[in-house]
C-alpha cells in the first residue's frame, strides 16, 4: 500500500508568509512597472506589459521544469509527495502559460497589428500549453493512484523537452518575435538599468506568487491523497 508522507518542509508555517511576501513584492513591482520605470523610446508605454509577459514566461518554464523533477522523484522513489508536487506545479504552470499567451497577444496587437500570428515562439508556446493540459487530462483516465502517477510522470519527463524549444525558437527559425531580452547567449540583457531592475523585481514577485500557489495546491493534494487512502482502508 502507498502511504502519504508529510511534506519535507514546514508547509503550515511557510504558506502564510509566502502569501504575504508575494502580495508585498507584487505591490512594489506594480508601482515600479507603472510609475518608476521609464517609458520606452520606441514602443511608448505599451512596452510595460513586458513586466508581466516576461515573468509569466519564466514561470511557465519553471513550473514545467519542476514537473520534470517531481516526475523523476516519483519514478525513483514512489513517494506520493512527488506526485503531489508534480500535479500542483502542472496546474499552476498551465494557469501561468495561458496568461503568458494572453499577455503576448495583448502586446502583439499594438506592435504587430494582430492578436495572433503563426510565429515560432507563439506556436511552440501553444504546443507546450496543450501538452500540459493533456498531462492533466491523462491523470483523470485512471482511478489507480500508482498507475496514474507513473503514466503522468513519464509524460512529465518527456514533455520538458519543449521548454528549450520554446525559448530558442526565435533563434532557430525566422520570427517576428524579438530575441531573448534577458537570457541572451553570450551577451548582456538589452535593457536600460531602471527597466532591468523593474523586470528583476517583477520576476521575483511572480516567482513568489508561484511558490505561494504551489504550497497551497500541494497541501490540498496531500489532503486528497490521505482521504482517498482512508476511504479504501
Amino acid at each position: 500500500m502507498i502511504e502519504t508522507t508529510a511534506a519535507p518542509f514546514p508547509t503550515i508555517r511557510v504558506r502564510p508568509w509566502l502569501g504575504r511576501l508575494a502580495v508585498a513584492t507584487s505591490l512594489i513591482a506594480t508601482f515600479m512597472a507603472l510609475v518608476w520605470a521609464p517609458t520606452d523610446a520606441v514602443q511608448g508605454d505599451v512596452y510595460r506589459i513586458i513586466y508581466v509577459h516576461v515573468p509569466l514566461a519564466w514561470l511557465a518554464y519553471l513550473a514545467f521544469f519542476v514537473v520534470f523533477l517531481a516526475s523523476l522523484g516519483w519514478l525513483l522513489t514512489r513517494r506520493p509527495w512527488f506526485d503531489a508536487l508534480a500535479i500542483a506545479s502542472a496546474e499552476v504552470g498551465v494557469l501561468f502559460t495561458g496568461m503568458f499567451i494572453v499577455a503576448g497577444s495583448i502586446w502583439a496587437k499594438p506592435t504587430w497589428g494582430v492578436w495572433w500570428t503563426w510565429d515560432p515562439r507563439l506556436v511552440t508556446t501553444a504546443v507546450m500549453f496543450m501538452m500540459y493540459v493533456g498531462y492533466l487530462l491523462l491523470r483523470s483516465l485512471s482511478t489507480d493512484f500508482s498507475r496514474r502517477a507513473t503514466r503522468a510522470a513519464v509524460i512529465g519527463v518527456i514533455a520538458v523537452i519543449d521548454i528549450p524549444i520554446v525559448h530558442l525558437s526565435v533563434l532557430w527559425m525566422n520570427s517576428l518575435h524579438q530575441l531573448p531580452t534577458v537570457l541572451r547567449a553570450g551577451g548582456s540583457p538589452s535593457l536600460d538599468a531602471a527597466m532591468g531592475t523593474t523586470l528583476g523585481i517583477s520576476v521575483i514577485a511572480f516567482t513568489l506568487v508561484y511558490f505561494a500557489f504551489l504550497a497551497e495546491r500541494i497541501s490540498i493534494e496531500l489532503d486528497r491523497q490521505r482521504r482517498t487512502l482512508e476511504a479504501r482502508a
